[in-house]
């Protein structure tokens, strides 16, 4: 058993975070800000390896629209049967994927109430994050150029204009501008389109190059990361934490942060605690600029499709980034051709100077709850806490999320230290 260091804090304690990724690096650092000990458990050999390793990259508030509108469903039916739709559901049944539409059905009338909030979230997280990053020295391709949604019809237009209604009442302020107001926002854009909606105050980078950046400084203001730790179980009684790892160590402390995405659903079982996040796969590519044509034709404003439900960030001079897509297919991560094929053929057609020749592909698992919004705080076990389920917005959300998570530690942890106190006095 590892042993639980000392603090100069009083109120402090050991938390134990498990999963490296974007929500539990984020989440260990702003918990080591507010004075705990910390230990950091990713079961792979680098942090940020599935699902922060090669998202879309946009710190987008602007796509703060929570899926739990009837036009999703309509949509997942129409396109059941086409492999190469933006949202494909396979067929086959299962518990999990039932019980996660059910619940996402349940959610519906709430559609509004979550945009908004989701919105407010987003916001408030962009402010830490900067923060956090220009504190650390991390480098991760930032680019404050805005993101841009398109639309070639009055249709997805119209809709666009109710959600920048609900946006605003979350506070983010965005535009409508016509065709030629969006061609001088971003000259390289090929194509017809009806019009689009620009927000200014939204932002890209590299979720891996920052995840990693923050997860080295960590470790240099002394938060234990240890890598290669693969959990098998997780254990507390309310007072005291307890996590297994696959070769047989145990690991304790005082309170379990759960960061584990698409994973957390079968740890939350564990610790008596119902999450039902559902593993909804993602594709990306990153095309590589290897010439200067390619580099002055690529976009440095991030884009987001709706039709095509695909989003764009410039990463640096030489990387373009094109994700999206939805795929219900529980925890499978098979890069299949006929899911890249068609981001490629989008960059053809909306960026024809850019040369394809070079793509990397890739495909991540996004942990969505089914109401869209992130589980943040406490389970049944006092000292049992989730920061988890953050859909297709963990990048964007990270750092606020990690921000209340600590919030919700902090008092637990002063709590403990007032009963104590009180305790003591009793016995004197």
């Amino acid at each position: 058993m590892t042993a639980n260091p000392r603090s100069p804090f009083p109120s402090s304690r050991h938390i134990i975070v498990v999963g490296g990724g974007i929500t539990g690096v984020t989440s260990a650092y702003a918990l080591f800000r507010e004075g705990h000990r910390v230990t950091l458990l990713e079961k792979n050999r680098y942090p940020a390896m599935e699902t922060s390793f090669a998202n879309g990259g946009q710190l987008s508030a602007s796509n703060a629209e929570v899926w739990t509108h009837p036009s999703t469903l309509l949509k997942g039916i129409k396109w059941m049967l086409k492999p190469d739709a933006p949202l494909l559901v396979n067929p086959k049944p299962s518990w999990h994927k039932l019980s996660w539409f059910a619940e996402f059905i349940a959610s519906i009338p709430k559609y509004k109430d979550n945009t908004v909030a989701t919105a407010r979230l987003a916001v408030a997280a962009r402010q830490h994050l900067f923060d956090w990053a220009h504190a650390e020295g991390v480098d991760f391709d930032l680019k404050q150029e805005g993101i841009l949604h398109i639309y070639r019809d009055q249709k997805g237009f119209d809709h666009a204009a109710r959600v920048s209604q609900l946006l605003a009442e979350g506070g983010l302020p965005r535009r409508a501008v016509t065709p030629t107001e969006m061609r001088a926002i971003e000259p390289t854009l090929a194509g017809d389109y009806y019009g689009g909606f620009y927000t200014e105050s939204d932002s890209t980078g590299d979720i891996h190059k920052f995840t990693v950046g923050l997860a080295r400084a960590c470790e240099r203001h002394g938060v234990h990361l240890r890598l290669g730790a693969d959990v098998a179980q997780l254990h507390s009684d309310g007072e005291r934490a307890r996590v297994t790892l696959a070769d047989g160590e145990v690991i304790e402390g005082d309170a379990l942060v759960v960061c584990a995405g698409v994973h957390s659903r079968r740890f939350g079982a564990q610790l008596g605690d119902w999450l039902n996040v559902y593993p909804v796969k993602g594709y990306s590519i990153t095309v590589n600029l290897l010439d200067e044509l390619s580099q002055q034709s690529a976009p440095n404003v991030s884009l987001l499709d709706d039709e095509t439900k695909l989003v764009t960030s410039r990463l640096g001079v030489d990387r373009f980034r094109v994700a999206g897509t939805a795929e219900f297919n529980g925890f499978n991560l098979n890069i299949r051709a006929d899911r890249i094929r068609p981001l490629v053929d989008w960059v053809n057609q909306c960026f024809p100077g850019v040369s394809t020749r070079q793509v990397v592909p890739w495909a991540g698992l996004r942990p969505m709850m089914p109401n869209m919004l992130p589980r943040v705080g406490a389970g049944k076990k006092a000292n049992v806490f989730y920061n988890t389920g953050h859909g297709h917005l963990g990048w964007t959300l990270s750092a606020i999320t990690a921000h209340q998570l600590a919030g919700h530690v902090t008092a637990w942890a002063g709590q403990r230290v007032a009963v104590g106190t009180s305790a003591a006095l009793t016995q004197a």
